[in-house]
């Protein structure tokens, strides 16, 4: 309950245009005491920036139990400026949930597998405007990596958010659901889809029982790909560039506008969607989305299908590697 109301707090006194993300780094860590910053901070190189993972297990870093209200308070500051609104909004969404889960699952109010406090804070390297650094955050159904170069956010992927229950059944928040958009226009998309469309598109009457790329370092181009975009007619084309709005506009603007460019320069034509399982809600679905430089998940197959994981990976720029080496690049010319 303290960090759904931290969260409120949040929500209602910072904007991200009054605060950019490398200042809500340097006040969050200012506020560590050094044991807190042993705990919280790892050089950019070290390969605990890979260790990324969205189910119940050990991580590192400092988390909300290790935090006082107003270190708490400016962690979820740094989380809501490097997200737009709708992305914070989902994001928090997801850390609420744990409690709801808790009572879901029968669990007590002292039992730790269900806990909003759970999730983790992690820098890498020195938040500055002159130097590449980045930052986590990690917990049970949501884990986001992002990486800033020169005052800019250069990836924001891999990004994981998951919800269960999908749909809250019972209870005060009876008929919440997190990731709404991202199951109601997938179900859209597929359904407006012609007999010989859905030979294409869908690839199984049985959905994968989890998302395929998992929390591996770098991905590849998944298959069967699907019905591409070109065939799809101008209706079905404005379902799928709806659902892509869905996860791209999660991300701060100025990285949403650079994902955005990097997929019109892909080419939209090359984008594909496809679908597994039921095609109508209550039975387990699976779809992805996917181009030459972009692989999106969504899978609901857990827990009477109510229980949905989500993925987009950025397959040139996962953890900025395309950043990252066009810098190296440049500073060994320079030298």
């Amino acid at each position: 309950m303290k960090i759904f109301c931290l969260i409120i707090f949040v929500l209602t006194s910072f904007s991200a245009s009054s605060q950019e993300h490398t200042k809500a780094a340097q006040l969050f860590l200012h506020s560590l005491d050094e044991a807190q910053k042993k705990k919280a901070i790892y050089p950019f190189s070290d390969k605990e920036r890979f260790n990324w993972n969205f189910v119940p297990t050990g991580r590192n870093g400092i988390s909300f139990h290790d935090m006082s209200d107003r270190q708490r308070e400016l962690a979820l500051a740094l989380l809501e400026v490097s997200l737009s609104q709708q992305g914070f909004t989902k994001a928090s969404g997801i850390i609420a949930l744990e409690a709801i889960l808790r009572d879901v699952e029968g669990r007590s109010k002292d039992d730790g597998y269900r806990d909003p406090q759970k999730y983790y804070f992690t820098i890498f390297g020195n938040p500055s405007e002159k130097e590449i650094w980045g930052w986590r955050i990690e917990g049970h159904h949501l884990a986001l990596n992002f990486s800033s170069a020169d005052g800019v956010i250069v990836a924001s992927t891999p990004s994981f958010m998951g919800s269960n229950p999908a749909i809250v059944k019972t209870g005060s928040q009876r008929g919440l659901q997190v990731l709404k958009k991202e199951a109601e226009l997938g179900f859209l998309l597929v359904n407006s889809l012609t007999e010989q469309q859905r030979k294409v598109a869908v690839f199984s009457d049985v959905a994968l029982p989890e998302i395929v790329s998992g929390n591996s370092r770098s991905v590849e181009l998944l298959l069967p790909r699907g019905i591409l975009y070109h065939d799809l007619n101008p209706s079905q084309q404005k379902l799928f560039r709806e659902l892509l709005t869905v996860f791209v506009d999660n991300y701060e603007l100025g990285f949403s506008k650079t994902l955005w460019k990097k997929i019109e320069r892909m080419g939209y034509e090359k984008m594909a969607f496809a679908w597994a399982g039921s095609l109508q809600p209550g039975k387990g679905h699976y779809y992805r989305l996917q181009g030459v430089a972009l692989v999106i998940e969504y899978d609901n197959t857990q827990n009477d299908a109510n229980h949905v994981h989500t993925v987009v990976r950025d397959l040139t720029n996962d953890f900025a590697e395309d950043i990252l080496k066009e810098h190296y690049e440049k500073a060994h010319r320079e030298n």
